[in-house]
């Protein structure tokens, strides 16, 4: 069938598949996907336009644009992502009959490398599988559409193709505008529609409209109206066997004459000689899609790659990183200064409810194995415990000093910048347990402030509140691990987190 209806797992709007790329026949669907070609090259046509994407290159298929994907018989590794329109439109109205243009006419800016490094995040997640995946794939998809609103709405037409115009980034009114005008225009082609019942619509002026639009997109209305008219035709020609006149009124056109004029402006051929091109090429019908999925450490590098490269641009000054492996098969390694440093910070006040878990579950400083700033790896045989922190300068550096209570709330509440944890275990096999302890900036300053007020009696509700504010986040999960365990965390402001790994035995069940 020339429509495909994109299957998604329970509670993931997102699929992500990298692929070897043969061919993926003529196919058109509801939701938003995206190209991204990570080597190698493979051809894509969408509607009228044949595109050669090489190596970076990034498309987007709008929803209902009808496309497909072929090889050039060399091997290619590319990225398909799918949005669930449904699930993300209750979120962002803008996204129905929205248009995205990501092709800039052979530049790169820094729009694009966010894009890339979006995907390549989601294909991890994806590809790695690990604990609480699903979560991060959902937020780094609405981080991705709100890269996509910020950056991409506008587009122009230059030699026959939209590309995406960059000058006009950061005009909302324009693009909301632009976006309300298209989606009305989608949903009314295949009817009379005038530029003066848009306008009354819009409380503009035709003369003021008429230039809006062939501004925004370097089309006049009536070429605007008659590429949407064209563009939704080839559904129904390659996708039914009505005849052409009855395609010419079902799309709009008020004569067969003016539909088949505009069909070759846009795709270079007669209606008819365009369906029996394609028709065979309909996926489901007599062509069927050839790919392979791939996955394993060698595409996780190359997606790394993407990341590594453009993270700083991406993100600034605002999300630090922190990435590590351990390896669990070489003799244990430790720095001289380590065990001093793990002692003073779990000494500081603002460290208690940490420590306090540490004693109860039997920690000492010989048990560390690594660490460096952010956070420490213990051994808590069988298994391990880590210590992620995240805190001002000011309090970090306060070791051996006293600072008051004042001050360790001042700076708790002030501090904002976030940390992203990436730590790999190498070597590890089996079932393994991870349970996490988090106390959040609030759990931490609520701790504060009810310490300070213990000696006043508070009633039993009070108290229950009280108890409830200041408690960690907490959270278990079993996972499968094949020669290597991720642990990733994300941390915004003052915050602590305890994470404790443990195989899963018989003992355990």
């Amino acid at each position: 069938m020339l429509k495909e209806n994109i299957l998604y797992k329970e509670d993931l709007p997102v699929n992500c598949t990298v692929m070897n790329l043969d061919k993926y026949p003529i196919h058109f669907h509801n939701d938003i996907e995206m190209v991204f070609v990570l080597q190698g090259e493979v051809r894509l046509k969408n509607g009228y336009y044949n595109y050669d994407m090489k190596e970076g290159d990034i498309y987007i298929l709008n929803d209902r644009e009808i496309h497909s994907y072929y090889g050039n018989g060399m091997p290619n590794v590319v990225l398909i992502l799918q949005l669930s329109l449904p699930y993300f439109s209750r979120y962002y109205e803008i996204l129905k009959n929205n248009f995205f243009v990501t092709d800039m006419n052979g530049a790169q800016d820094e729009s694009i490398e966010r894009l890339q490094e979006l995907l390549a995040r989601i294909a991890l997640e994806e590809l790695c599988h690990e604990q609480g995946y699903e979560k991060r794939m959902i937020e780094l998809a609405h981080n991705l559409i709100g890269n996509l609103i910020g950056d991409f709405q506008f587009f122009s037409m230059e030699d026959g193709k939209f590309v995406n115009e960059s000058s006009k980034k950061g005009n909302k009114v324009q693009a909301d505008r632009l976006n309300r005008i298209a989606d009305y225009m989608y949903d009314n082609y295949n009817r009379r529609l005038t530029l003066t019942e848009i306008a009354e619509k819009e409380h503009l002026s035709i003369y003021y409209l008429s230039h809006f639009i062939k501004e925004a997109s370097g089309l006049s209305f009536q070429d605007l109206l008659n590429f949407i008219r064209v563009e939704e035709s080839e559904k129904l020609l390659l996708g039914t066997d009505r005849k052409i006149g009855a395609i010419s009124v079902e799309s709009g056109f008020s004569a067969v004459r003016y539909y088949i004029k505009y069909f070759i402006k846009w795709f270079g051929m007669h209606p008819v000689d365009y369906r029996n091109k394609y028709t065979n090429q309909v996926k489901g019908r007599d062509s069927a899609a050839r790919f392979t999925p791939l996955s394993g450490r060698e595409i996780e590098d190359l997606l790394c790659l993407y990341i590594e490269d453009i993270f700083d641009a991406a993100h600034g000054d605002r999300v630090q990183v922190v990435a590590a492996e351990f390896d669990t098969e070489e003799v244990m390694w430790k720095k001289y200064d380590l065990s001093t440093n793990y002692i003073a910070l779990i000494g500081l006040d603002h460290m208690r409810p940490i420590s306090e878990l540490l004693d109860f579950i039997g920690a000492r400083a010989e048990d560390l194995m690594a660490g460096a700033p952010g956070y420490f790896i213990l051994e808590s045989r069988p298994g391990y415990s880590m210590i992620f922190y995240n805190f001002s300068d000011q309090l970090l550096e306060a070791s051996g000093k006293y600072l008051p209570q004042s001050i360790v709330e001042e700076e708790i509440a002030g501090y904002e910048k976030e940390t992203e944890f990436f730590i790999k275990f190498i070597g590890l096999s089996g079932f393994y347990r991870i349970a996490r302890c988090r106390f959040t900036k609030d759990a931490l300053l609520s701790g504060y402030k009810h310490a300070s007020c213990e000696k006043k009696p508070l009633e039993n509700r009070e108290k229950l509140i009280a108890d409830w504010s200041k408690s960690p986040a907490f959270s278990v999960d079993t996972v499968t691990v094949f020669h290597g365990l991720n642990i990733q965390t994300k941390q915004s402001g003052s915050c602590v987190e305890l994470v404790l790994i443990d195989p899963v035995t018989g003992d355990n069940n």
